[in-house]
């Protein structure tokens, strides 16, 4: 009898309390709402929103249509990066250096398109000079309309594109397009220059990947034929000829050798 007296007083304490605890959060509740009320304006709330409406001058207009224009490159900023600089060249040729030597994701990709772009930007770095100088300050400063510092900028990126692009190349693509043979290097279009430029860089890339690829077949070759002779046919020689390859790799120097292949491929 004394257990269900006991029980039946801790029920009714918790009761009890549940019932203060729920009275003092509507309580608390009822307060805030109150104070909410008595000061309505305290924060306020922003509304935004996007309007298309008449412009007022030609100046408005102006305005508009740049910085549509500015969307619009930073856009397709990604494509003119790879496809008209020296990206494509070094990330398929480190690419090719990692399927050499079958480290599989060492280095990982990520640190091979960082190196990729750091290599682009630092090759690229006297006609980004050239274009900043050339083009955008005088843009700037309104001495060159749109453009004429669209052309101006062009200029150091033809340069490069037409050094680094085969004739063979160049006139594959103007007899496609059924343009008469231009006589002179500036009467090619660019939409023709840049699909030229993009199969003579991944042609480049291609033939610098299938020499890092000589030394290191050399040394499977070597490897698979060693177990062979030793009866170890079940061994994969891949797994032995790795740090025969990683060892080659460090004695030559081979980042140090290929860093300056590739920027001096460009030159």
């Amino acid at each position: 009898m004394m257990k269900m007296k006991n029980k039946i007083l801790v029920n009714q304490m918790n009761r009890f309390r549940w019932t203060m605890v729920l009275m003092i959060s509507l309580f608390i509740i009822v307060m805030m709402t109150s104070s909410t009320q008595a000061q309505p304006n305290t924060f306020p709330i922003p509304s935004i929103g996007i309007n298309v409406e008449e412009a007022d001058n030609p100046q408005e207009v102006a305005a508009s249509l740049q910085i549509l224009f500015l969307l619009t490159i930073l856009s397709i900023a990604p494509a003119i990066l790879i496809m008209m600089t020296s990206f494509t060249r070094i990330v398929i040729v480190l690419s090719f250096l990692r399927n050499a030597i079958a480290t599989q994701q060492t280095p990982p990709t990520q640190i091979i398109i960082g190196l990729a772009l750091f290599l682009t930007f630092f090759t690229m770095a006297p006609i980004a000079t050239d274009i900043n100088t050339n083009a955008l300050q005088p843009y700037l400063a309104e001495e060159l309309g749109q453009e004429e510092a669209l052309e101006r900028a062009m200029e150091p990126i033809r340069e490069f594109m037409f050094r680094q692009t085969r004739e063979k190349d160049l006139a594959l693509f103007i007899e496609v397009s059924n343009s008469e043979m231009p006589t002179e290097v500036a009467d090619i279009a660019t939409s023709t220059l840049i699909p030229a430029f993009i199969i003579s860089e991944l042609k480049t890339a291609f033939q610098m990947g299938f020499i890092l690829f000589i030394p290191f077949i050399v040394i499977d070759m070597v490897v698979a034929s060693t177990l062979m002779a030793m009866g170890m046919m079940m061994l994969p020689p891949a797994m032995i000829s790795l740090p025969f390859k990683l060892l080659l790799f460090i004695m030559v120097d081979g980042w140090n050798i290929l860093v300056r292949a590739l920027i001096m491929s460009f030159n």
